[in-house]
């Protein structure tokens, strides 16, 4: 049965046996951009290069580490990204997740207090240019969808047009439980540096 959040929910990460999610894929998948020839005839397809991070967190809210592109795994394997994808879908939707980022929670650092999920657009093509743009956040493997938590749609939603950059959600661990907060918000900031920044001001 999928959540399915509404962005701003929380909820628990106890399944109705009682049993707790461990492992968590965040996956995003979007097109190339279509140009039009002159007076319509023809055209072509411009690459774009949305990129997903992650970065972790201490309880004094504290940066430990950022997996993305430049840095695929975490140091103790808790995190993993499948790569970086430079063009999008060239030949429109696949339907396959262009990116994937892993967490195992049992893996985390016992310090390790958020976790939070980030999109940037690498080179400053605008969310709402993009011809589709989704996310989810699913427990399961990359191959393997259990349970969706949240969906968003960049290209489509509102709000997210005139931006580059967003943050998906955070999971963090309260009295000893996993939670997750679907927060789908827009940002400002153009690099990842500057989006990680906003998350420990504005979301943890």
């Amino acid at each position: 049965m999928a959540i399915n959040l509404e962005k701003g929910q929380r909820i628990s990460l106890e399944k109705s046996n009682g049993s707790k999610l461990q492992n968590i894929c965040v996956g995003i998948n979007w097109g190339a951009i279509e140009k039009k020839g002159l007076f319509g005839i023809g055209g072509s397809k411009e690459a774009v290069d949305l990129d997903g991070s992650c970065a972790l967190f201490n309880a004094n809210k504290q940066l430990e580490e950022v997996v993305y592109f430049g840095n695929l795994k975490s140091k103790n394997g808790s995190v993993k990204h499948s790569g970086d994808d430079l063009t999008g879908d060239m030949g429109g939707d696949d339907g396959i997740d262009n990116e994937v980022i892993t967490l195992d929670l049992s893996k985390l650092n016992e310090s390790t207090t958020y976790v939070a999920f980030v999109l940037n657009s690498f080179r400053g093509h605008d969310f709402g240019k993009i011809p589709f743009a989704s996310i989810r956040i699913y427990e399961g493997t990359p191959t393997r969808v259990n349970e969706v938590f949240a969906k968003y749609d960049i290209a489509n939603g509102p709000g997210f047009a005139g931006h580059v950059s967003m943050v998906m959600g955070v999971f963090y661990k309260r009295n000893g439980e996993w939670k997750f907060n679907a927060i789908g918000e827009p940002t400002k900031d153009k690099k990842l540096q500057e989006t990680v920044n906003t998350v420990m001001q504005q979301y943890l």
